[in-house]
């Protein structure tokens, strides 16, 4: 079998692992790349993926940097099946078509510019059709159901405990008159999250394909979380501001519509504020879940029980229109706002970080993982002005980060969950993770448990085999792997261009004001800009 690691690899994003086994290739997972400029153009450069060649793929759950570059696929050929679960693919019918709608809408606004430029039009990755047409492709399955896709390849779906419908994918492969078994974890789930179960045990593996996002860091516990939430909302409140909360759609939206539920039951925030739910992905979302109370964990299987609803709750206000969303900008008083994506990189959450940073008395509450290059991230790393729509805004709203309620399982919960596993050979690849966080996990499996632990890069390759494992990359693709920059001719370039304007001084002066004073404040905009750069160099 070889593998190669189209994404996810030494980054957290863009999750996709292309297989080849006895002569059929398929993909587990099929993410989008999220983050800066350079990650996201990996979205457009799939001759690498060899789409034509692929003949399904096993899908571990519904978040789009596991499941967004589908229509992509389909779009430029792919017609293979895709397994997955029942409620995952319930969930893609709303979450693909909101994925092109995004990329629709952010293109737009960039051709806007681009037409003003004179420069050449951008296309959306993928259109609403692409997506649709995404969906009869999707076979599904329940959890511990066996199916094989390929001779010499079961595969088995376990609960992964991460969100609705989430799997840890395992496959029990038969190659060159030999067994071993294969398990990619998926989004592992923290234990004892609200809705979802806590994530299957798995015994056995040869090769541990394992996610490590919070490979490096240890979470708050569930009552310190809440603590936390009900503190941010309270500052908010006292200063008659809004609380922001930007939030996944799928998961964590409907999390922390509980954890809002419960703050409200212990009379720990204010019964009457109002709670709006700003994305009609999330609202759409928020329906399917009331579908599947069969895969919800017992304490939640018991509130409906009781006649509880905690996904209705009686302050809760729908934003589904436009209108409805930019209405919001103008509320006065308090009152909490739940708005997509997640990391502040799209969608209807960065008009309200727009209208809302910038306030002394406002709270801005991150509830998720923040990957490099977002606007999420650069918020939570303590910047003092981030660019929004182009225009740089002070942050002076109150920024709170709470890992607590993250589904994702933290590096105490990873090692505790590798306890289960008994084969002493076990190799273990460590996907879905920053490169410093996956070195210092990495270390502590080595000193736990012995086991032989890799950390592969973007397009590099391995091929297993029982017992060994080898490694390699094209040369052409280690050049696309990581794009070298070329400092020395960046800042060189720019120290002409100063020495440039210096000849030209005098001209300057001949001027007339007005002109003058425009300069003037480009130059000091540029000077502003290249602080701002050094500073940022300074502080890391």
């Amino acid at each position: 079998m070889k593998v190669k690691f189209l994404g996810a690899a030494r980054t957290v994003t863009g999750c996709c692992f292309r297989v080849e086994l006895n002569g059929h290739k398929f993909c587990v997972d099929c993410g989008l790349h999220q983050g800066n400029r350079e990650i996201e153009e990996r979205n457009y450069n799939t001759e690498m993926y060899g789409i034509k060649d692929i003949e399904f793929i096993l899908l571990s759950h519904c978040h789009i940097d596991h499941s967004g570059l589908i229509p992509k696929f389909v779009k430029e050929g792919f017609n293979g099946d895709i397994y997955t679960t029942h409620p995952t693919m319930d969930l893609l019918t709303i979450m693909l078509k909101d994925s092109a709608h995004v990329q629709a809408t952010e293109i737009e606004w960039k051709n806007q510019k681009r037409k003003r430029q004179g420069k050449p039009l951008l296309e959306p990755l993928y259109s609403e059709i692409d997506a649709d047409n995404s969906i009869p492709l999707m076979k599904t399955t329940g959890y511990n159901k066996k199916f094989s896709p390929i001779e010499g390849l079961e595969v088995e779906l376990h609960d992964a405990g991460h969100i609705l419908g989430s799997s840890i994918i395992e496959l029990n492969v038969e190659e060159n008159n030999k067994k071993y078994k294969v398990v990619f974890s998926g989004d592992l789930g923290r234990p004892k999250q609200f809705i979802v179960k806590d994530p299957s045990k798995i015994e056995y593996a040869d090769f541990l394909f394992l996610e490590s996002t919070y490979g490096n860091r240890l979470h708050k516990n569930e009552e310190a979380s809440l603590d936390e939430l009900a503190e941010a909302i309270n500052y908010s409140v006292m200063n008659n501001e809004k609380t922001i909360i930007p939030a996944f759609a799928v998961e964590r939206t409907q999390e922390l519509l509980y954890a809002l539920y419960f703050l409200i039951k212990q009379g720990k925030i204010p019964p009457s504020i109002p709670v709006y739910m700003d994305s009609p992905l999330a609202i759409n979302a928020t329906r399917i879940f009331d579908k599947y109370h069969g895969y919800f964990d017992e304490q939640s299987k018991e509130l409906f029980k009781q006649g509880e609803n905690p996904l209705k709750l009686k302050n809760l206000k729908f934003a589904l229109s436009t209108e409805d969303s930019i209405k919001l900008n103008t509320l006065k008083g308090p009152a909490i706002i739940i708005s997509a994506s997640g990391m502040a990189n799209a969608g209807r959450i960065k008009h309200h970080l727009k209208h809302n940073i910038w306030r002394p008395g406002a709270s801005i509450v991150f509830v998720g993982f923040q990957a490099q290059g977002t606007l999420g991230r650069r918020i939570v790393d303590g910047a003092k002005t981030v660019k929004i729509f182009g225009e740089e805004t002070q942050v002076k709203a109150k920024v709170f980060t709470i890992n607590g309620f993250s589904a994702h399982a933290d590096q105490k919960q990873i090692l505790e969950w590798m306890e289960n596993f008994k084969n002493p050979k076990m190799k273990v690849f460590l996907v879905h993770g920053e490169y410093e966080s996956q070195k210092v996990l990495a270390e502590k499996i080595r000193d736990k448990f012995g086991y032989e632990v890799y950390i592969p890069d973007y397009l590099e390759e391995y091929e297993l085999i029982p017992d060994m494992v080898t490694s390699f990359i094209k040369e052409e693709e280690k050049k696309m792997s990581r794009i070298s920059i070329d400092w020395d001719f960046l800042i060189d370039d720019l120290k002409q261009k100063i020495l440039h304007l210096e000849k030209r001084k005098q001209n300057l002066s001949s001027l007339d004001w007005v002109t003058q004073s425009e300069l003037r404040d480009e130059i000091l905009d540029a000077n502003y800009l290249l602080s701002k750069l050094i500073s940022s160099i300074t502080s890391s």
